[in-house]
């Protein structure tokens, strides 16, 4: 675990007024993602800091402020385990659910980083991490998310129904 690049976050969610399971997911920024949707949708996530192992602690205290980075959003600070999947990438990701009311007309307010654009251009262009945000029933969640990060809908649904 400690050669592959590791990351945590926060899979927030809600019931509907009519009672349904709702989960935010983020929309990675830049141009690579710009025109892709189904898969390429995320749970608000960011790397690790520092040198592995890293305690529960450290990896809560991660995801809920990558949470603040890529949304603006915060919550209480209650989370679950979700467990970790690792991406086809190799990347290792710890997630969490925390339970939480989203503001009626949420819009996420990222950070960003910066990439050569267009490649070989000697040309460095800002660009948000995440370009948007949005609640979604658990089916449509379940098309919109990377495929690894499934796992982590199945988990929760897992854990609010029992």
């Amino acid at each position: 675990m400690s050669g592959a690049k590791q990351s945590a976050g926060v899979l927030v969610w809600r019931r509907s007024a009519t009672g349904a399971l709702e989960v935010l997911l983020v929309h990675p920024g830049g141009p690579y993602f710009a025109k892709k949707d189904a898969g390429a949708w995320s749970i608000p996530k960011g790397e690790l800091d520092g040198e592995p192992p890293w305690s529960e602690a450290e990896r809560k205290a991660c995801a809920l402020r990558e949470l603040t980075e890529e949304t603006g959003l915060t919550v209480d600070g209650r989370l679950s385990a979700l467990g970790a999947v690792r991406l086809k990438s190799g990347k290792l990701i710890h997630g969490y659910a925390a339970q939480s009311e989203i503001p009626p007309g949420f819009v996420a307010v990222s950070n960003t980083f910066e990439l050569e654009w267009p490649p070989r251009s000697g040309r460095r262009v800002a660009f948000p991490e995440v370009d948007r945000a949005e609640v979604f029933g658990v089916e449509a969640a379940r098309a919109k998310l990377n495929p690894a990060q499934v796992a982590f809908l199945d988990r929760l649904v897992e854990l609010v129904t029992a």
